[in-house]
Formats: C-alpha cells, sequence, structure tokens
C-alpha cells in the first residue's frame, strides 16, 4: 500500500477483516476517521448514544458470529462505551471498541476531553491498545480482531490519538493467521478421566452454557445428548443450545430455574458442566450446589476450570473434539432419565393463570410457539427477560440475547438494532419492560432513520419489577423507588419517532398482537400493559440452595 494516514488505513484494517457494518458517534478526537469513512466498503450505524454503538456492537457480534465494532471519541464518548463493553468481557462477546484520543503530546495534560479510557477498561477487556505511532496500526488492527475472537471471545480497546489518526506512513496490512483461530485440542487424559467418570454415573447431568455455542459445536453436543441420554440443564446464556422441544431439556436452572432442573442437579452424581462458569446465579449457595455430585467441566478458558467448584476431569480446551470421543450409549442412566422426565410432567407449568389480563409466560409461550426458526429475541434486564428466558422456548443460542452477567438494563434494543443488522435474514424482537426501555430509547430515532425492522414488546407494570419483588419478598413490602406510574404514553411516543405503535391490555388481544410482531413489515411497537403484582416464580432467596425454591402463586407445582 502507499503511504497513507493513519485513519485511512484504519478503514482499509476493517475492511480487510470483514466488517461490513459498525456503530458509532463521531466527536473530537475521532474526527480524522470519519473524514476516512467516507466511502469505505462498510456501512456505518450513527446512534444516539454511544453506550447504544457498544450494545449495538454486541448484539451483531452475538448474532452474527463475527466481530462486533463500536466506535467513539475521547472523554465522554469512550466512557459512554464502558458499560456495553464491561457487558461483553462478561458474556464472552467478541466486539472491538474504537476510540479516539487527544493527541499523543498532550496525554497526561488534562486536555479537553481527555480521558484515559485505555487505564478505566483494562479489568473488562481482553486487551488494551494505546496507539503511539501509525506504523504501529497495521500490528495493532490485526491483533485487535484476532484477540477478540479467539479463545475465550471477548472485547478488545483500541484507543487512537487524534495525531495518530492524521499522521502518514508507509502501512501495509498484514496477513491473518486463521491456523490459530481454533482452541487446541484437549489431552487425551482428562478425556479417558471423563469417559471413565461418565461410564460410573448413575444419575448424570448436562449443566450447559454459552460456551458450548461460541465453541460453534451445537451439531456435536446434540450429538451427544442423543447417544447419551443425558438430560440437560441450561443457564441463561445456554438456553437453545438444546431445543426446548426436546423431551431431555428440563429447563433452566438456578435462582429463577424451574423446579425440575434445580432438583435434578441436586440430586445428580454426577454433574457435566459445559462451556459454563458456576456463576451465581445459577449455583445459589454454592457449598451445596449439586452436594452429591463428581464434576466433569469442560471449558475454552483454562482459567475456569477449578475456579470455583473442584473438578474430578478437567477439559480444557476445543470442546467439538472432546464431545465426539465422549459419544457414546450410557445404558445404566435409563432410570434416572425417566425419573427426571416424572419431575418435568409433575412440576409442568399452569399457562392457565385467572383473569381476562395479559398473563406474560403464556403470551410468550405462544410467541415462541408460532415463531420460525429465524426469529431473534432480544432482553432487557427484569422480571420480563426472566419470563422470557423461562417460557420463550429456543431452538438456537445465537437466537436468545441477554445481558447475562453484567444485568444491563438498556441492553435490549441497541442489541437488537445490531442483531438484526447483522442477520438481516432474520426477524428481531426487543422483549422489554417499563424501566429498561427508558434507559436507551433514544435507539427508537436510529431505528426509524434506517427503517430497521425491529420489533419492540414492551412488557409494562409501571415499575421497576424486580425490585418490587425482592422488596415485597425480602423488606417487608416497604416499597422504596420503584414506582414508576408517570412514565409516558408510550404508544404516543414511538408514534412521535415515526414507528406504529399499539396497545394490548386484555388476554383475548394476545393472539392479535403476536400475528402483528411476526408478519408486519418495517419496526412496530407493541405497549403491553399487566399488573404490578406479578411476580417471577421460582425464585430461590438469596444465600439459599437451590432446593429452597419459593414458589409464589402455585404456577408451577
Amino acid at each position: 500500500m502507499p503511504e497513507m494516514r493513519g485513519a485511512e488505513f484504519v478503514c482499509r484494517a476493517l475492511e480487510a477483516e470483514g466488517v461490513d457494518t459498525i456503530f458509532g458517534y463521531p466527536g473530537g478526537a475521532i474526527m480524522p476517521f470519519y473524514d476516512a469513512i467516507v466511502g469505505a466498503k462498510f456501512k456505518h450505524i450513527l446512534v444516539r448514544h454511544e453506550q447504544g454503538a457498544a450494545f449495538a456492537a454486541n448484539g451483531y457480534a452475538r448474532a452474527s458470529g463475527r466481530v462486533g465494532v463500536c466506535v467513539a471519541t475521547s472523554g465522554p464518548g469512550a466512557t459512554n462505551l464502558v458499560t456495553g463493553i464491561a457487558d461483553a468481557f462478561m458474556d464472552s462477546v467478541p466486539i472491538v471498541a474504537i476510540t479516539g484520543q487527544v493527541r499523543t503530546f498532550l496525554i497526561g495534560t488534562d486536555a479537553f476531553q481527555e480521558v484515559d479510557i485505555f487505564g478505566i477498561t483494562l479489568p473488562i477487556v481482553k486487551h488494551s491498545f494505546l496507539v503511539r505511532r501509525p506504523e504501529d496500526l497495521p500490528e495493532i488492527m490485526r491483533d485487535a480482531f484476532r484477540i477478540a475472537r479467539t479463545g475465550r471471545p471477548g472485547p478488545v480497546l483500541v484507543d487512537i490519538p487524534r495525531d495518530v489518526q492524521e499522521g502518514k506512513a508507509d502501512l501495509s496490512l498484514l496477513p491473518r493467521n486463521l491456523e490459530e483461530e481454533r482452541p487446541p485440542a484437549p489431552s487425551k487424559e482428562s478425556i479417558q478421566k471423563a469417559a471413565k467418570l461418565l461410564r460410573e454415573a448413575r444419575k448424570p447431568i448436562l449443566y450447559v452454557g454459552g460456551g458450548v455455542g461460541m465453541a460453534n459445536a451445537i451439531e456435536e453436543f446434540r450429538g451427544f445428548v442423543k447417544a447419551t441420554q443425558i438430560p440437560v440443564v441450561h443457564t441463561l446464556k445456554g438456553l437453545g443450545t438444546l431445543p426446548a422441544t426436546d423431551p431431555l431439556f428440563l429447563g433452566m436452572l438456578g435462582m429463577h430455574g424451574f423446579k425440575q432442573s434445580n432438583l435434578a442437579v441436586q440430586e445428580c452424581d454426577l454433574l457435566v458442566c459445559m462451556g459454563a462458569r458456576f456463576d451465581d446465579r445459577a449455583t445459589g449457595k454454592l457449598a451445596e450446589f449439586a452436594p452429591n455430585a463428581k464434576v466433569i467441566h469442560m471449558d475454552a478458558d483454562a482459567s475456569e476450570v477449578g475456579k470455583l467448584r473442584r473438578t474430578e476431569a478437567g477439559i480444557v480446551g476445543d470442546i467439538r473434539p472432546a464431545l465426539k470421543a465422549l459419544t457414546e450409549p450410557l445404558p445404566q442412566v435409563a432410570e434416572w432419565r425417566e425419573t427426571c422426565l416424572q419431575y418435568k410432567k409433575d412440576y409442568a407449568w399452569n399457562y392457565e393463570a385467572p383473569g381476562d389480563g395479559v398473563y406474560v409466560p403464556a403470551m410468550l409461550k405462544e410467541l415462541g410457539e408460532k415463531a420460525d426458526d429465524k426469529t431473534i429475541i432480544t432482553c432487557d434486564v427484569g422480571q420480563h427477560q426472566m419470563w422470557v428466558a423461562q417460557h420463550y422456548g429456543f431452538r438456537r443460542p445465537e437466537h436468545h440475547l441477554t445481558s447475562g452477567g453484567s444485568g444491563a438494563m438498556g441492553f435490549g434494543l441497541p442489541a437488537a438494532i445490531g442483531a438484526q443488522l447483522g442477520r438481516p435474514d432474520c426477524r428481531v424482537i426487543c422483549v422489554s419492560g417499563d424501566g429498561s426501555i427508558m434507559m436507551n430509547i433514544q435507539e427508537m430515532a436510529t431505528l426509524k432513520r434506517y427503517n430497521i425492522p425491529v420489533k419492540i414488546l414492551l412488557v409494562d407494570n409501571q415499575a421497576l419489577g424486580m425490585v418490587r419483588q425482592w422488596q415485597e419478598l425480602f423488606f417487608a413490602k416497604k416499597y422504596s423507588e420503584i414506582d414508576l406510574w408517570d412514565n409516558p404514553d408510550f404508544v404516543k411516543l414511538s408514534e412521535a419517532f415515526g414507528i406504529p405503535a399499539f396497545f394490548v391490555r386484555e388476554r383475548k388481544d394476545v393472539p392479535r398482537a403476536i400475528d402483528r410482531l411476526l408478519n408486519e413489515r418495517g419496526p412496530l411497537f407493541a405497549h403491553v400493559s399487566i399488573e404490578q403484582a406479578e411476580n417471577v416464580w421460582p425464585l430461590v432467596p438469596p444465600a439459599k440452595s437451590n432446593a429452597e425454591m419459593m414458589v409464589g402463586d402455585k404456577t408451577q407445582k
């Protein structure tokens, strides 16, 4: 390549990585880059807040399987990315965040809009780069994408001072080393130990997280389940790894897991953990989690194996050859399998709630049954998030995009924008709550500007529902700062953004609402009003074992 400005090279590097869409917001320190993207091969989506850019890149990456890219200027632009970067770090999502920085000779002088974003993000990225010279850009840009997508995926920050963007140098693209893309194969010894434990087990359970999908090991995993006939529970991020319609799928485990899932885990004698990390929301009181079980732990990240729970067999590396090697019939688990299936029947959910109001679990179940295999659901955080996880019925993990580890309100709408642009062949529905939607509602302007056909299903109880539920159960009903009685008229607000909207007030309105969400073209907003007193059940109280579930109104026996 001939001599070029640093900003121009960044554009060429993005094109070479196959980037087709980036999300960003311009400002002073990143202006040379925005000058350079005019005529670029990729599309830039102008969000209305930098947090929206980070979440959109996140949704793009999760839905498409490619690296998401977000861009912001220095100072407040960069700090507005932090929540989205942290979310990607917690949920192992590959994104590259490019930020402008003040000129190199001004760094450390408290210059206008100077913030040490390199230092701020150190705990929440896989790696950070502060580019000092244009000549360093080829290696840094190549390494940023490689680090983001390989091993355990995650976010990478590239902070580029303005004079580095403006500076000229002889810059050439470096070749990608695709041989390093997959983790190393696990050791034969670890697989042999696991095989022995599987043969000896009488009550095994598969505890499956998001790592299986991220490893592109869905088919190998499903083949393993079909051969072994071991019952399966999923984490929030693992949902869809085994289709919800599979008889061996017991449901989500953990704080809001189904009774059959938590009881099966508590009674198992072998816990096979695949791509999960013994998160507190999944395990409850860790010391009493699966108390009688030996553990096989499979993970691409060696630091996770044995971190929170001692393992009898730790399988580190590429999960696909491990699953293939361990795929064989286990006839000795037949009696246990029947016990688990009976649990599933005994504790089946009752969707016939009394009254004429909308019963959200039933609505989401119907939505999942009527949606096709190319429907992606994004969620915000709170009660609606748990209802989606429990009742929608996912068929693929990349069809369920939710903020798991960080639990970030405001995730759903911008993530839906990213998912729709990353998978234009899919239908994308954002399920949100009246608290969450207000956190990034400005991105409805982004929907309208680009006519992105995202559908929004707003579950409105005029409260911060999950906080209200906890105050009811654990704080003597002393309700503090959870009342959202003064919400705007969301239908009028949506229409003000230029997006069609409608109310759903009664159960009889649900079938038509679902039909509109699934079949209308363009963006659409459905405002569903529900009772404030509705709670999410089951619930494992804080610091309690998963066996100590509260079932509330007996919707699950």
